[in-house]
């Protein structure tokens, strides 16, 4: 191993990488994480734990609080997380899983979306410098010459590069690869490198990406790092991968009521899945969530969506939205703490309020045709009674102290 270690560095070694490799998809050797921490502890230092931040979006979902929590795990055990800020490379953009080139980020649209990802990151992680690291790839990326970039790409080859499905079926498909896009997983590489990566954490799509840079570290001629990966969340509707563009997303930020809502939206086979990946719990705590399930499905969903904001909004928010959940929806209550909206403001005395444009200037609809639609397909509510299909207008006088409803977890009351 390098170091001279005891018995004992070994053993708490094998348990912390037990622990650690919990809900992992893969870790990259086999035995490797153990040997780290075994070198590391007897070194007297923390491991360096990389995780690279694409900043090509400005909000955070469950899926990307997956890799954050087990990057908060390692910062339990006193080891150092080093994120990285990809503004050199987020101009170039990610190819992975893309069919097509991605529109390049200009500086600015890069640092806003980097901003406020390490803002909602601050939720989940620590902050403290003892334990958080903080780069940017500009650093060394912008400085390096073109032999540099050069004498790197020897160390990787076109058939390597095409081994990616990403890469391969583009290939096939006649569609088009930019030689920017092939250098990606290079520059990222790179960064294992700049920072001296002990570990690399990603989500499965990035499996690729993150052992370009242990063949990077290798060919350095310093020890490669660990490859640990994720699995991808599954999205509300059980689709494949949580995403903002297809609507199956829970966003880190949203409020109690929409987290447990959307929570309990869920399919029951999903309901492990999301405690394995979102609760940050032990593995024991896990295996009680399963012998739950089997006792009662709904009861360990609760649990899940319970624990879930509990996690970003503490056990009294959790409770609170458990208990205006059942007003809501189990004892059919109205809600009494929702937004207040003054009608009179926004339509002329006497004359009936156009329910579509009520909607929409309430919030409770982007368009007065998407309001139309709610309508049409009953998903609007009026103190409980759902509007008929075909409802155009209501009497003001019937909306003031009312709550207005759009489907389950949106709400105001009119004043």
């Amino acid at each position: 191993m390098g170091e001279t270690v005891t018995d004992r560095q070994a053993k708490d070694a094998a348990d912390a990488a037990r622990d650690l490799s919990v809900g992992c998809a893969q870790v990259i050797p086999e035995g490797g994480l153990q040997e780290k921490l075994a070198v590391a502890a007897a070194a007297g230092r923390p491991l360096r734990v990389k995780l690279g931040i694409d900043p090509s979006g400005s909000e955070l979902t469950l899926g990307h609080a997956v890799v954050l929590r087990k990057l908060r795990q390692f910062q339990d055990l006193g080891h150092v997380a080093v994120l990285i800020v990809g503004d050199f490379t987020g101009r170039i953009g990610d190819p992975t899983g893309r069919t097509k080139t991605r529109r390049v980020l200009d500086a600015a649209e890069t640092a806003q979306n980097a901003a406020t990802y390490l803002e909602q990151a601050g939720t989940i992680l620590r902050t403290g410098p003892e334990v958080l690291e903080l780069r940017y790839n500009s650093e060394w990326l912008q400085e390096m010459t073109l032999a540099d970039v050069l004498r790197t790409s020897q160390l990787l080859t076109v058939a390597r590069l095409l081994e990616r499905d990403d890469f391969a079926n583009r290939f096939r498909e006649g569609l088009p690869i930019t030689l920017m896009e092939f250098m990606y997983p290079m520059l990222q590489g790179m960064d294992s490198v700049a920072v001296e990566a002990d570990v690399e954490l990603g989500g499965t799509d990035q499996t690729y990406n993150n052992l370009v840079g242990r063949a990077l570290q290798r060919g350095s001629g310093v020890p490669g790092q660990v490859v640990m990966t994720m699995p991808l969340l599954r999205g509300l509707d059980g689709g494949d991968k949580m995403g903002k563009s297809l609507g199956n997303w829970v966003s880190v930020t949203d409020t109690p009521d929409d987290q447990y809502g959307k929570v309990l939206s869920i399919a029951d086979d999903l309901v492990v899945h999301y405690a394995e990946l979102c609760c940050a719990w032990t593995a024991a705590e896990v295996a009680g969530l399963q012998r739950l399930f089997a006792e009662s499905p709904l009861r360990a969903k609760r649990t899940v969506a319970r624990r879930i904001v509990t996690l970003y909004h503490g056990e009294q928010a959790a409770a609170d939205a458990e208990d205006r959940f059942d007003a809501r929806f189990r004892r059919k209550e109205l809600p009494t703490d929702v937004p207040e909206v003054a009608v009179a403001a926004m339509f002329p005395a006497g004359e009936d309020v156009d329910v579509a444009a009520l909607l929409v200037a309430t919030g409770l609809a982007a368009s007065k045709s998407e309001a139309r639609r709610l309508v049409e397909g009953g998903g609007v509510r009026l103190d409980g009674r759902k509007l008929a299909p075909g409802t155009t207008g209501l009497p003001a006088a019937d909306l003031v102290g009312a709550v207005l409803q759009r489907g389950k977890l949106r709400a105001v009351r009119l004043v």
